[in-house]
């Protein structure tokens, strides 16, 4: 009976048509959240919400991403990464329908069913590519987070135009987004053709203990959740942080657009990059390095925003394509990379989610944004920190057995030799 499911390899296929799939499916990990932001205007004048109302909407689908991670990984296990993935796609569907019919509470419904939904896809994506591309993880999450950019910009910007359209305004305009994860869901069909069953076996995950008292997975977990902070703090509040600083609302704003589309940026390049690196400490490290002289440069010289919103979106677009590429690659199956996304997205999207209301929090009591720039900043060089460490070319338990490798043949094993050589495995 096999005990890692994941790491089979599906049923010879067609992987055109397995990339395009994902590909689209990746285009509904991001969209029909940041499609809402430009309507938040139109949604509080017409259901009445307060600001902190309002600002669930983006909280709420964070701590759906948090808390929906944990269990995603189990799911796959019982039932298969293909029709696992394509529920996600039918909740973020359902979860859309949900939000457009009219009173507050399917309004906040609606946006937690599709917060779960991209928690699913957003876990078990990345063990899906180091399942069937193992040699192309790096290339494949850059073309994925690419291609979750451009829609999420895409989105962001035609949710104003979309909603003149109709007397429905914001709910026509957010509803017009359900095109995403149905193509997906159908482009998927095949793939259910293919699906490998689980084993009976794996009921339970056999790397979960083990995986959280691991030092290299809480390094990855802890790169991806501060660079994924400082992200959402980036694009929750840098219109207001712009306009205190004496920007007018449309270069604000215009501003906020060119965060979004050099986040995208780095998908372009990155993976070449990284293939050619015998390790990701030095990419890693240059990420954060970029997202905090983009945060000092806004506290020191803020009429130098265009140059530091570039960096910001350089930086903080290469944590993301890194943090999930360190997903499969520090993993040594697929089945681990699967419960190593779960574990690295809940606990970064929980961090991620007290980032916005923190900085704000900060800015009411400091009464400017100088405190909240500098704890970011302070936060990108632990993420520097952290980096060096999650880059290293090791995997997740198999740092003794590359020590056993090295030793040359019919060198004599000591014992005091043998325990040297074995105190590494236990700090990866």
């Amino acid at each position: 009976m096999n005990s890692h499911p994941l790491t089979s390899k599906r049923p010879a296929g067609h992987p055109v048509l397995l990339i395009a799939g994902i590909l689209c499916m990746s285009m509904a990990l991001r969209a029909p959240i940041t499609g809402v932001p430009p309507l938040t205007g139109m949604i509080r004048e017409q259901l009445g919400l307060s600001a902190t109302a309002a600002g669930m909407l983006i909280t709420l689908p964070l701590l759906a991403f948090a808390v929906v991670s944990l269990f995603a990984a189990g799911l796959a296990r019982r039932h298969g990464l293909e029709r696992s993935l394509f529920a996600a796609m039918l909740l973020v569907a359902a979860g859309i329908v949900v939000r457009t019919l009219g009173p507050a509470w399917s309004l906040f419904l609606g946006t937690v069913v599709i917060g779960a939904g991209i928690a699913i896809g957003n876990v078990l994506l990345p063990s899906l590519l180091k399942r069937d591309f193992p040699q192309q993880v790096a290339g494949l999450t850059s073309a994925y987070v690419l291609t979750m950019s451009l829609a999420a910009g895409l989105a962001s910007a035609i949710a104003i135009p979309l909603a003149g359209l109709s007397d429905a305004t914001w709910r026509f305009s957010s509803g017009c987004l359900l095109v995403v994860p149905v193509l997906s869901a159908l482009l998927w069909l095949p793939q259910l053709a293919n699906h490998t069953a689980p084993a009976a076996s794996t009921a339970h995950a056999p790397h979960g203990p083990r995986l959280w008292r691991s030092a290299l997975a809480w390094q990855v977990t802890l790169f991806l959740g501060i660079n994924s902070f400082v992200f959402y703090v980036g694009v929750s509040w840098l219109p207001a942080i712009l306009r205190d600083a004496g920007y007018t609302a449309e270069r604000a704003g215009a501003l906020h657009g060119l965060l979004q589309l050099m986040s995208a940026v780095p998908a372009l390049f990155l993976a070449p990059v990284v293939r050619r690196l015998k390790d990701q400490r030095g990419a890693a490290f240059c990420s954060a390095a970029a997202s905090f002289v983009a945060f000092a440069g806004l506290i020191v010289a803020p009429g130098w925003a265009t140059l530091w919103i570039v960096l910001m979106g350089l930086g903080t677009g290469g944590g993301i394509i890194l943090g999930l590429a360190f997903v499969g690659l520090r993993a040594s199956h697929a089945q681990q990379a699967a419960a190593l996304s779960g574990m690295a997205q809940c606990v970064g999207y929980l961090f991620a989610a007290s980032g916005p209301a923190l900085a704000g929090t900060l800015h009411d009591t400091q009464g400017d944004w100088s405190l909240a720039l500098a704890l970011c900043a302070v936060l990108c060089l632990a993420m520097a920190a952290t980096g060096l460490y999650a880059g290293r070319a090791i995997q997740i338990g198999q740092y003794r057995d590359a020590a056993l490798k090295a030793v040359r043949p019919g060198l004599s094993t000591s014992a005091p030799a043998a325990r040297a050589r074995r105190s590494p495995a236990r700090r990866s």
